[in-house]
């Protein structure tokens, strides 16, 4: 940069090697970062419904199980909200979904007299909102997420069965190849749910057509194969406790309470209820706090935790054709755990993770890594030359589509190992039509969505400032900073700014720690920001200095629009921005003298 950035140069370094020491502090035993998910009231309704369908199934599960549906009522009933309503979160706004779920486990579970003033409130809430009608528009065509929830209800007696759409669990018998063409309507993760609570609905509603019926009846054996071979060993599908209760809820519904999928689905909720009687949204993001962790520390890391780190990172990698998802070896998924998926934001950052701790000298290992990464990279970006998050081809469904972020983030991972594989010239014809794709995707005022990421102040929860700040990384780790769309893309991010100096997830929502941190350190990507750069890491070091700048936002989606905030995410992200800020005023002392 060739404007400096007018701030206190102690200040800053004294607040940067305070979120660094913090961050390293998270360091576990093993060398890696944990993390931890917010808790929250989704999980906790769907997983308290799974094992009271399981106890009403095989009531002598009842002494094991009953003390975690009760702690989960309890928590459920001191954690609703002023309006009536529970969010997705405890720092999310009340949503018609998350109630409706909640609401209906207090009647499934015969309690609604004990909780009658919880239950009265909900009630009311749901009502306002407008019920099941709510729940279908709030999703549209994808059904990943409204069927499993009207099911849900339908447990619970609230909703009728003939409201809930069946879903042909019947075409998960067909090879994996042909998902994208039939387009299911549920998303490619989400091919449990599709199975199980296919099943439940028939189980409970046949079809009115006899040949329908029996076709139905005829699959049911081959897709519980599937489901079970598909179930990781942790019995957790996904590490999510939403999409397991489903599952399990769902087969237990049906008379199948002790079938092996049920059995690992309970082990699964055993296992991850938290101490207050709630559930996580999902286990860990181990694999992408530490690649986050790793690449915002830079040159930050110290030399000893580099080699550990880094075959840590490297076993994560997946070496065979993954079960669910049918993915090719070389991708990363989110968490070292069995319930993970590949995917293409976490193998970017992986990839750029390993070339940090290797700094760049590539060891035969690392190098047949990469490589196998960009490949599969590569065999993954959609027609239109974005990335879609798990499965190339699967666009019928807002998350099965291209999304700018995940692009701009590939783009960016193979921009840097593109020399080191022998496809250099496919990896080139790639980043262009990324390119290409980002510029479709480039919103009239400059700005761009991201998939994963939203803002609840914001008009229909979208969040351009994350977006935004990820393209803008593209275009600078490429060469393509002065390029117009990456200038419109950063006036639009200075104009965003709040007063305070902070930035949320458009002008005007609550600054946060997260997406201000990653507002500065896109806008550190040109010389013409200065100004509104110092007032950002102002408004950073003053977070660091008021021993608030771990303050969490919910700005993360979990399965479509399904909320979470990370323990780390406001950690890792001030510690790059401070970074980045700290260089660069470095670089321009150095300069001066």
């Amino acid at each position: 940069m060739s404007n400096k950035i007018e701030v206190d140069l102690e200040r800053l370094q004294q607040a940067f090697e305070s979120v660094r020491d913090r961050l390293l502090r998270e360091q576990n035993s093993e060398g890696h970062w944990t993390g931890q998910l917010s808790t929250s009231p989704l999980s906790t309704a769907t997983a308290v419904m799974a094992l009271h369908q399981v106890v009403k199934g095989n009531p002598e599960r009842s002494a094991e199980l009953s003390p975690l549906i009760e702690n989960g009522l309890a928590w459920l009933g001191e954690h609703q909200n002023g309006d009536g309503g529970w969010g997705d979160t405890l720092k999310s706004f009340s949503n018609i979904s998350t109630t409706m779920l909640s609401h209906a486990v207090f009647h499934a579970t015969e309690q609604s007299a004990k909780y009658a003033e919880v239950v009265e409130r909900a009630d009311r809430y749901i009502t306002e909102m407008g019920g099941v009608a709510a729940v279908v528009k709030r999703y549209g065509k994808d059904k990943t997420f409204s069927v499993p929830i009207l099911t849900h209800c339908a447990l619970a007696g609230l909703v009728d069965w003939k409201e809930v759409s069946a879903l042909p669990f019947e075409l998960a018998c067909l090879p994996h190849q042909f998902y994208a063409t039939i387009r299911l309507p549920v998303v490619s993760y989400a091919l449990p749910a599709l199975i199980a609570i296919g099943q439940v609905r028939h189980h409970f509603r046949k079809p009115w057509n006899p040949l329908h019926s029996w076709l139905r009846n005829f699959s049911i054996p081959q897709s519980l194969r599937i489901l079970k071979r598909t179930q990781p060993t942790t019995g957790g599908y996904l590490e999510a406790a939403p999409l397991t209760s489903f599952v399990t809820m769902s087969l237990a519904a049906k008379g199948l309470s002790t079938h092996p999928v049920v059995e690992d689905g309970v082990r699964f909720l055993k296992d991850s209820v938290l101490e207050d009687g709630s559930w996580p949204i999902d286990t860990n993001l181990a694999t992408w706090v530490t690649t986050l962790s790793v690449n915002a520390l830079g040159e930050e890391l110290p030399e000893e935790n580099r080699e550990k780190i880094l075959q840590w990172l490297l076993e994560q990698q997946y070496k065979e054709v993954h079960p669910f998802t049918q993915a090719a070896p070389g991708g990363w998924a989110w968490t070292n755990l069995s319930g993970g998926v590949p995917d293409a934001d976490d193998t970017p950052g992986a990839m750029l993770a390993v070339l940090a701790l290797s700094k760049e000298e590539a060891s035969p290992e690392i190098q047949s890594a990469l490589q196998n990464a960009a490949r599969w990279l590569l065999d993954l970006q959609n027609r239109d030359g974005g990335w879609p998050t798990f499965c190339r081809g699967w666009g019928a469904l807002p998350f099965d589509r291209s999304s700018a972020d995940i692009t701009a983030h590939c783009i960016r991972a193979l921009e840097r190992v593109k020399t080191l594989t022998p496809f250099t010239s496919e990896i080139e014809s790639g980043i262009r039509a990324g390119f290409r794709f980002l510029d479709k995707q480039q919103r009239a005022d400059g700005s761009w969505l991201p998939l994963w990421f939203g803002n609840q102040h914001a008009p229909e929860d979208i969040n351009p400032v994350y977006g935004s700040a990820k393209v803008i990384a593209a275009y600078r780790d490429t060469g393509r900073i002065e390029a117009l769309q990456a200038q419109d893309g950063l006036r639009w991010l200075r104009e965003a700014q709040n007063e305070d100096g902070g930035w949320g997830g458009v002008q005007g929502a609550p600054s946060s720690v997260e997406e201000t941190s990653l507002a500065v350190e896109a806008l550190l990507s040109s010389d013409v920001a200065t100004t509104e750069v110092a007032r950002g890491v102002g408004w950073l070091i003053d977070r660091v200095e008021s021993k608030t700048i771990d303050e969490t936002t919910p700005i993360g989606f979990y399965f479509a629009k399904l909320w979470y905030f990370e323990r780390l995410y406001p950690i890792i992200f001030s510690a790059s921005a401070l970074r980045k800020a700290k260089e660069t005023c470095q670089g321009h002392s150095s300069n001066e003298n």
